[in-house]
């Protein structure tokens, strides 16, 4: 955790006063590990430019905050540069949806109590003098973490920053809170107001449902019952109700999904891999005599992977490795060592063990008492191979593309990465080839193959 210097909070001090404020009191009192990489911190009694002044004396000051009434102070911990936010308290008044357009007034003589009154929840809106440890609590959020409730500030707190909507749902996923009966309510009557939002934002908070909560499938639910869910994510709004017959799930596909994803190990991309690997199961659903089929769920799943994902703006890697695991997550395990490295090729080391972990708890959302001794021998197997160590890419093949263009004095171009595919293959059906005499023999009958199709 990221914390200012005790000489720096001293040299504040002869001056103000300082306080800790938002995630980090919240989370001592509940006495929970303090996770948040950020400490606030909140300076009153002195200007802005006085505080400054002060902060340059310990390290890096950036006034980029200054209408906010903010400073970004960095400091060095083991070399590395730290940046911490330290504000004097301010009040804000919304001007328009979605938090975009809103009045910042910021003011060093304003009290502690008047910045708390424009935080999100009262479990949030404490603050604890850093020279005292007195801990200032105008909204009673001690009590509500007590009660385990979650319970905004003031009434216009969801119009005046939608997101606080998924944050709520967050937090009672993370701490097993209840959301009151108004403050979830307020989130039923605002839902649309979320789509004023930036994907980033919402992105952001659904990272933290499905990495920090020990059952995320209770935000998701809430997500749903608010209406939240189809504003976010319609595709998995449609998954809900609809059933699976055929004896293999107990659960309509919504539920499964549920389950599937408490069932991973707090991973993000497997975790979002989970949420999305029968995404599309509603659209590929046929009836057959013995109940229903989902041909093709997986593929189709994949695409809607990609497309939701790129619109909440996860980056290009994230969305192909989750596109990888869900396209994927239909793998048999009944294979041979050949087809066992091919579908090491095929998903890549780094995610073969979430694929693995996937299909574990596929099985146990299906709620059926399904075993998963399979997929443990299919793993033990992987593990072997990977110490073998065998090629599994162009890359591992002792011959490359300039050896090819050498041996058929051709220029680079599509024929190279055709050669060497080929090759790869062959390697992939018998490691023992992937030896400079026998690729080259493979390539040039290769290459005699592609000439006489050519003629």
């Amino acid at each position: 955790m990221c914390k200012l210097s005790d000489e720096t909070v001293s040299d504040i001090l002869e001056r103000g006063r300082i306080y800790e404020v938002g995630g980090t009191v919240r989370d001592r009192l509940m006495h929970r590990p303090v996770i948040s990489k950020d400490t606030d911190y909140l300076v009153t009694g002195i200007t802005y430019d006085d505080l400054a002044r002060i902060l340059k004396r310990h390290g890096r000051v950036d006034l980029v905050g200054r209408s906010f009434g903010v400073i970004k102070f960095t400091r060095y911990i083991d070399e590395r540069p730290v940046t911490i936010d330290i504000a004097l308290p301010r009040r804000e008044y919304s001007t328009g949806w979605g938090h975009k357009d809103f009045n910042v007034n910021f003011d060093p003589s304003l009290k502690v109590e008047d910045d708390l009154a424009r935080r999100d929840f009262t479990m949030n809106a404490i603050a604890m003098a850093l020279d005292d440890h007195d801990v200032i609590d105008p909204y009673d959020g001690r009590t509500d973490i007590e009660k385990r409730i979650i319970r905004t500030v003031y009434p216009g707190s969801f119009k005046d920053d939608p997101l606080r909507m998924l944050r709520a749902i967050q937090f009672a996923a993370r701490f097993e809170f209840m959301i009151e009966p108004k403050t979830f309510e307020a989130i039923r009557d605002n839902a649309a107001l979320i789509k004023t939002v930036s994907s980033e934002r919402i992105a952001e908070e659904l990272n933290k449902l499905l990495t920090l909560s020990g059952q995320p499938s209770h935000g998701f639910r809430l997500m749903q019952t608010t209406g939240l869910l189809k504003e976010i994510l319609p595709a998995l709004e449609a998954c809900v109700g609809i059933d699976q017959p055929g004896g293999y799930h107990a659960y309509d596909v919504f539920e499964h999904t549920m389950h599937t994803i408490d069932a991973c190990p707090p991973r993000l991309r497997l975790r979002m891999a989970a949420l999305f690997h029968d995404i599309r199961k509603p659209q590929a659903k046929r009836l057959t005599d013995t109940g229903a089929t989902f041909y093709g769920h997986e593929h189709q799943g994949a695409r809607a992977a990609s497309i939701a994902l790129t619109a909440l703006r996860y980056s290009r890697d994230f969305i192909r490795e989750v596109e990888t695991l869900v396209e994927r997550h239909m793998f048999t395990t009944d294979v041979t060592d050949k087809g066992m490295r091919r579908l090491m090729r095929r998903v890549g080391t780094d995610l073969i063990f979430d694929l693995l972990d996937l299909r574990r708890a596929d099985v146990i959302g299906q709620g059926k008492g399904g075993k998963t001794e399979d997929v443990d021998e299919f793993e033990a197997a992987i593990r072997a191979e990977m110490d073998r160590k065998p090629p599994l890419s162009v890359l591992d093949l002792v011959l490359d593309g300039h050896d090819v263009m050498r041996m058929f004095d051709i220029p680079p171009g599509p024929i190279v990465g055709r050669v060497l595919d080929a090759l790869l293959e062959a390697v992939l059906d018998d490691p023992e080839v992937n030896n400079r005499e026998s690729l080259e023999a493979l390539a040039r009958d290769y290459m005699k193959n592609e000439n006489s199709k050519n003629k």
